[in-house]
């Protein structure tokens, strides 16, 4: 008896690790990119290069936007040399700073005919406190949500000019324990436990997906969100300590590598089984459910005017 106690735990392990592996999604589709132009947001490391890396095998041009020149130069390297594909590129952006997504934008604009795929892909979790940026945003609510918001509006009008074109927005599963207080959404009035700020900004993600979509309508753009699932990425060095040394530590066995944490963005960029559909949510390459709130049509929308006077394109 004492035997088979100490022998359940393992076998239960093992048994959810099996159903952890059988669960995940791959993207079968065989589709090439030859001819497109992908920008893929965070592309330095995890999911964001395991995308830039499987769409450089399919031939398109992949430029890596990330904060770090060293790191995503190195990064653009590696790719070329492992996918013998001589069109991956570095272009630095920091989300954190309005005027360097306005210099991104402003260079890809210039230097690109077109746009086929755009990846909001970067994310990041910050420690206690508040942290402001130099524009004075919150710093996961700058990175997570407002930076992209902004790059989208800037990119958007080369997006139409290349449909069908298609962008992509990490999310995360998360959102579901998230609300959003439009009145104190860069927390002038109180501070939020950090965990739950990055839980708003996913939540943030999907309104923004929504809303979106609706003004994307009968434009050849689609947009889709995605839960990646839980996956070993560096998201979680400046989370709080419980998470980073007794929720990862634990769960550490059941989580994806970032090859099959990348699978759902790669579906929704290259497969033709989405084609045309817009304004969903997706986990391991097939719709998800959303929460009620990430469904709120009116939050959505204001929403999208506070971020459009918070990122400068309205006054």
């Amino acid at each position: 008896m004492g035997f088979l106690l100490l022998f359940l735990p393992v076998v239960l392990v093992l048994a959810l690790k099996l159903y952890a592996k059988l669960s995940c999604g791959m993207c079968r589709c065989r589709t090439s990119m030859e001819g497109k132009v992908i920008v893929i947001t965070g592309a330095n490391s995890g999911i964001g290069f395991e995308t830039a890396k499987d769409l450089a095998r399919r031939k398109g041009r992949v430029i890596l936007a990330c904060r770090d020149p060293e790191r995503g130069q190195r990064a653009a390297d590696e790719i070329t040399k492992m996918t013998e594909n001589g069109d991956v590129v570095f272009r630095q952006l920091d989300l954190s700073s309005l005027d360097s997504v306005r210099r991104f934008a402003s260079l890809i604009n210039s230097t690109e005919k077109r746009l086929d795929v755009l990846i909001h892909n970067a994310g990041m979790s910050a420690p206690e406190g508040l942290h402001l940026t130099k524009d004075d945003l919150e710093l996961q609510f700058a990175t997570n949500h407002f930076g992209p918001f902004l790059l989208n509006h800037l990119l958007l009008d080369l997006m139409k000019r290349s449909a069908p074109s298609r962008i992509v927005v990490v999310s995360s599963v998360t959102h579901h324990w998230a609300t959003l207080d439009l009145d104190n959404l860069n927390f002038e009035k109180y501070i939020r436990n950090p965990y739950w700020v990055y839980c708003s900004t996913k939540l943030a993600n999907l309104l923004f997906v929504r809303e979106l979509a609706d003004r994307l309508k009968s434009t050849g753009v689609t947009v889709n969100a995605l839960h990646p699932g839980g996956v070993r990425t560096s998201i979680t060095r400046n989370a709080q300590w419980y998470i980073k040394y007794l929720f990862v530590p634990v769960f550490y066995f059941f989580l994806k590598d970032c090859e099959k944490g990348a699978q759902t963005t790669i579906h929704l960029a290259v497969s033709n089984d989405v084609e045309g559909i817009s304004g969903k949510y997706f986990a391991d390459c097939k719709e998800a459910w959303t929460s009620p709130w990430a469904r709120n049509a009116k939050k959505a929308k204001m929403l999208w005017q506070i971020s459009e006077k918070f990122t400068g394109i309205v006054e």
